[in-house]
């Protein structure tokens, strides 16, 4: 039947549980030092308020184990939601029970905005427990799911829940993250380039199989090029290496020219004689890396190779940095990638937190399509994978 989202269902009036994704960084003062997933759902949060509903929103905050921990309750994320919506935003010191009900009944009247306490103080939420599920599902009308980065995730909160609540249905940036992934890899317009990055092979393993079969050109680069290189022969010295997988690697390849799609690595490389700061690097053919060195960014060479190999994109996903960005010495192979994206006139998706934050910092990402708040659900849906999260939506 498909999901429902927010827009197509009558919440006027009604109480409307909202699971959302307030995982923020908290400082050493136990402010939120960065509140883009709070203004990521702010499209979903505000209609809920202008239809009149009574909008409760539960979310979790760090990995308390099960635990009441002071430093990660959600009162300061509250503190932040209010500053943001120039509204009241009532926090209640706990996520279930009949004081809480009392609350949302007697305090909460149309229109207005509350947020529960962490999720994660009861093990049962991590657990998928069905009762701590039925609980949260008697506090509410309609449930809505718009925290897309916790939908790989079977919990109570976004799976044992739906088993309890007859209406239920997805916010606007879980539609988002739906929509453009559909139009990535289900439909897209081509060619299609996916970008591959990071420090290893492993954890992008079933991503890279699936996606290899899908797409017209392959580009790799990150620490896990170094393990698709010594597949193909090369030395690359102390560079990072998989070589468990150096066989799986060399399939991949193996599959990509099968698949006439066009694979590009790097052919060059800033190698250092440490892993740090304050290095000495040298820009090197990736045949002359020393042996006890490092390849630790892309180099010049591999950027116009890549700038070039996106010349024609239609659409571009791309997840993982070129280097160890967060070290000036070796950001500049990331940040030149992040130019050469932003100025394709491809539909342009990335996805993966280390990606978001190098294409923030390099300043371009007013000029991507879109980018995704998902991590983990980003590379499992490049897997081909259907999220539970999301499954629990299709009633």
């Amino acid at each position: 039947m498909g999901i429902k989202y927010i827009d197509e269902l009558d919440i006027k009036y009604k109480k409307l549980l909202i699971r959302v994704d307030f995982n923020v960084p908290i400082d050493k003062n136990g402010d939120v030092s960065d509140d883009t997933r709070i203004k990521s759902v702010l499209p979903t949060i505000n209609y809920a308020i202008k239809e009149k509903a009574k909008v409760i929103l539960i979310s979790h905050l760090g990995r308390p184990k099960g635990k009441r921990v002071s430093e990660l309750s959600l009162s300061k994320v509250a503190e932040r939601l209010a500053n943001i919506l120039n509204k009241d935003v009532k926090f209640i010191p706990d996520c279930i029970g009949e004081e809480v009900k009392k609350i949302i009944e007697k305090d909460l009247l149309p229109g207005d905005v509350c947020l529960l306490e962490n999720l994660r103080f009861y093990p049962e939420e991590e657990k998928n427990d069905e009762e701590f599920g039925k609980k949260l599902s008697q506090l509410a009308d309609i449930y809505i799911n718009d925290a897309f980065a916790t939908a790989h995730r079977s919990h109570a909160s976004n799976v044992a829940v739906t088993h309890y609540i007859d209406i239920v249905g997805g916010g606007f940036l879980l539609k988002n993250e739906i929509n453009y992934f559909d139009r990535a890899m289900k439909n897209p317009s081509r060619p299609l380039i996916a970008i591959f990055g990071g420090a290893k092979v492993k954890g992008k393993l079933n991503a890279l199989i699936n996606v290899v079969k899908k797409v017209d050109k392959l580009i790799i680069g990150g620490g896990m090029a170094y393990t698709f290189l010594k597949s193909e022969g090369f030395e690359i010295g102390k560079s990072i290496v998989e070589d468990e997988l150096l066989e799986t690697s060399k399939e991949i390849l193996d599959i990509a020219k099968k698949n006439k799609v066009k694979c590009y690595l790097p052919v060059d490389c800033v190698a250092a004689d440490k892993f740090s700061e304050d290095a000495v690097t040298k820009i090197l053919p990736i045949q002359e890396i020393p042996s006890g060195w490092s390849g630790l960014d892309i180099g010049p060479a591999t950027v116009t190779l890549f700038t070039e190999a996106l010349h024609d994109a239609k659409t571009i996903i791309w997840n993982g940095p070129m280097g160890v960005f967060e070290m000036d010495a070796f950001s500049q192979g990331t940040f030149a990638l992040a130019n050469s994206v932003a100025n394709s006139h491809a539909l342009t998706i990335v996805g993966g937190g280390d990606t978001d934050l190098a294409i923030h910092r390099a300043g371009k990402a007013d000029k991507i399509s879109y980018i995704s708040t998902g991590g983990g659900d980003f590379i499992e849906l490049l897997e081909g994978k259907e999220l539970p999260g999301i499954l629990a939506l299709n009633k």
